[in-house]
């Protein structure tokens, strides 16, 4: 990588839009025009995007590749991201986009990242693969539009932070000799005001899900498979299946359609929106809140899972939650979906475990929200 693609590799601000008006014209991002909602008062428009071109290239074998990109929004004072649009340029290879926050003290360390790898951006599966210092405060998947926040909340963006864009690239519908590329971004609501910060927790559950009874081959078994997502992700990755397994299940699979896992609240706060990410095996996905006592109550209900409509969702009111209780996410995953998606018909049965590409699965509940002050 030269000295002046790592330059441009750290992103600047397009152009802010301070009238609302879209996007901006001197460098748009693909050709379509993306709708947005009136600017409030105090905020602004802050437009990044990829600097140049990138060209997905899977693991041998593989049809998905997780790259991230350092953009920088140019932020010289303390700000809050108060909503988003992530603008896909090519739709036919983005599957999902994930946006984290890093504060300057982690920049050098993602500048490394990019510095040793082959063309802009880095490998990273699951995270932004530079330490925990990551925070996630934007994310887009298919029917997702603008996301706009309550005017009392937004993400912490201190000056000098950046924004490592991850986006999942999957080469499963599209011919790779076409070296197909991609330019995406994403357009930012900022505001100086001082709001009250929000987190992103992420709800997993295990994916343990058998070759149906018509189907038979290798991958049908579930230590090939997880063998399987090794050598198309990484060891890492691959292990994700067993630290669910044994956090979720005490340790042993339990195989089935329907899977669950139970996460305690550690700080009392609000719920002010809530998200659900499975692949095209899905079928549905529910978030409980204290599930099995008469507090019980249904935070996400989701009973037919539409792939592009992963939208999150916002609450008309927060939901309290207090230090101990208890959040679950289940979902439920149907084999039979593989004879009849065209994506997935032509390749071979297998046990499905979790796993970062589109004919693997996920179970995941996205959960934003505030802190309670102490």
């Amino acid at each position: 990588m030269t000295a002046a693609l790592l330059t441009s590799c750290s992103g600047a601000p397009v152009a802010d839009d301070p009238a609302g008006s879209g996007p901006v014209t001197g460098d748009r991002i693909g050709s379509a025009h993306v709708p947005t909602q009136p600017l409030r008062a105090g905020e602004r428009f802050a437009q990044v995007t990829m600097p140049e071109a990138y060209t997905p290239a899977p693991p041998a074998g593989g049809t998905d590749e997780y790259r991230c990109f350092l953009v920088d929004p140019g932020l010289t004072g303390d700000m809050f991201l108060t909503g988003s649009q992530f603008i896909a340029q090519n739709t036919d290879i983005v599957h999902h986009a994930i946006f984290f926050r890093i504060d300057g003290s982690a920049v050098a360390a993602a500048r490394a990242r990019d510095d040793a790898a082959r063309g802009p951006g880095w490998t990273c599966f699951g995270d932004a693969g530079v330490g925990a210092s990551a925070a996630w405060v934007a994310s887009w998947a298919p029917g997702g539009t603008e996301t706009v926040l309550s005017p009392d909340v937004g993400f912490a963006m201190p000056a000098g932070s950046r924004l490592v864009m991850q986006v999942h690239y999957s080469l499963l519908t599209v011919d790779p000799a076409t070296r197909p590329t991609d330019r995406s971004g994403i357009r930012l609501r900022l505001t100086d005001k001082r709001l009250r910060p929000l987190h992103t927790t992420l709800l997993t559950a295990p994916v343990e899900l058998p070759c149906t009874a018509a189907e038979s081959g290798p991958l049908c078994d579930r230590d090939a498979a997880v063998a399987d997502v090794a050598r198309r992700f990484g060891a890492g990755p691959a292990a994700t299946a067993g630290h669910l397994v044994a956090q979720c299940s005490a340790g042993r699979p339990v195989k089935g359609d329907t899977q669950h896992c139970d996460h305690r609240v550690k700080q009392a706060g609000r719920i002010h929106g809530i998200g659900g990410h499975m692949h095209l095996l899905g079928r549905a996905i529910r978030v409980e809140l204290n599930p099995g006592t008469r507090a019980a109550r249904t935070l996400l209900d989701i009973d037919a899972y539409d792939f592009d409509d992963q939208r999150l969702r916002l609450q008309a009111a927060p939901v309290a939650v207090a230090a101990g209780d208890t959040l679950r996410v289940t979902c439920t995953h149907d084999a039979g979906l593989r004879r009849q998606l065209p994506q997935l018909r032509s390749l071979p049965p297998r046990y499905v475990v979790w796993g970062e590409g589109t004919a693997d699965e996920m179970c995941l509940g996205i959960i934003v929200g505030t802190h309670d002050e102490s």
